[in-house]
């Protein structure tokens, strides 16, 4: 392709052959007169009396021959071993004795789908969603998270001390004892349109819990003026209650329930799990339970006022202009 600087166009190229192949012009003068190279007008005469006008135009760089390049055999063992076993470059690379960079080219060469776009369990690629308007979807899931022991645990600690820790607490709230210092459940809530989200930790994962967390975070989403249509959840046996069933009826909301072992299906709720673990459970090292708790309202704001949401070009606050603290 000619380039901002090139001194021949395709019809100037038209010019120089005809003006040499058919006025009889020297190679030369005919080089002087279009500001080229000899060579050059000898290059473009020859292939006017070889194509006619049509051999004016560019042709493409791509060399006819690559004797470097990755047999075709080998391209099809690394396609077969990236569609059966869902590999990446490295591991497909380190199996065929390959060089990673050469194993990238290839999949990228054939427009194999990324990993991440794929479902590990079938290798369809995933179809992502999101609705229209805040409300439409909201999307419900349930992370267990074990509790921290005062002082610390072996995250902050050595295990031996972590231990002691663990021992000392479940003796001072425990009397009685008990085999464990126990767990947490985080009961999350997530618009699929804003990505606002709500949380609680509860203290368990029954029906009881789940609606009662249900019915305050319906308030919260109605307090931003957001009027939930649809739920989703996983299979768990809380949300195939009839509790569960009755209350989203009462308040004209229809529940829909993930395919089982597809937990991609409510993947914006597994994502945010994700988020809250890495930036908040264990973003540093908490001395207690009750200093890691006492930090999620803080980081709740954070998410939905202040946080870039690679998804959405912003924070959730953005996509819900009436909600409330947004400039705080």
């Amino acid at each position: 392709m000619s380039h901002g600087n090139a001194p021949l166009t395709p019809t100037g190229r038209l010019r120089l052959a005809r003006c040499v192949a058919e006025e009889g012009w020297p190679l030369r003068r005919a080089a002087e007169r279009f500001q080229v190279s000899v060579a050059t007008a000898k290059r473009w005469t020859d292939r006017y009396r070889a194509e006619g006008e049509a051999g004016m135009v560019d042709r493409s760089s791509r060399p006819h021959t690559c004797p470097h390049r990755t047999p075709t055999r080998t391209e099809r063992r690394i396609i077969k071993v990236r569609v059966l076993r869902r590999w990446g470059p490295a591991r497909i690379a380190a199996l065929l004795g390959l060089a990673a960079s050469t194993v990238h080219r290839v999949l990228a060469r054939y427009g194999l789908a990324r990993l991440a776009d794929l479902d590990r369990a079938t290798g369809r690629v995933v179809r992502r969603y999101e609705r229209a308007t805040p409300g439409e979807l909201v999307h419900v899931d349930i992370k267990k998270l074990g509790n921290i022991p005062d002082g610390g645990g072996h995250k902050i600690c050595d295990r031996a001390t972590g231990n002691q820790h663990r021992k000392a607490t479940t003796t001072a709230r425990y009397p009685h004892g008990k085999p464990q210092i126990g767990y947490s459940y985080l009961h999350n809530a997530v618009d699929d349109h804003s990505r606002l989200a709500y949380t609680e930790i509860l203290p368990d994962e029954t029906t009881t819990s789940a609606v009662a967390f249900w019915t305050r975070a319906q308030a919260f989403f109605a307090s931003h003026g957001i009027t939930v249509q649809r739920v989703l959840t996983d299979n768990g046996s809380c949300y195939h209650s009839r509790d569960w069933r009755d209350t989203l009826t009462a308040a004209g909301i229809q529940h829909k329930r993930t395919r089982p072992y597809r937990p991609q299906t409510n993947g914006k709720a597994e994502r945010f799990n994700r988020t809250l673990l890495n930036e908040w459970a264990y973003a540093r090292p908490y001395h207690s339970e009750t200093a890691r708790r006492a930090a999620l309202p803080h980081f709740l704001h954070h998410y939905n006022h202040h946080r870039h949401h690679t998804s959405i070009g912003g924070p959730p606050a953005t996509r819900i202009p009436n909600l409330t603290g947004q400039n705080t």
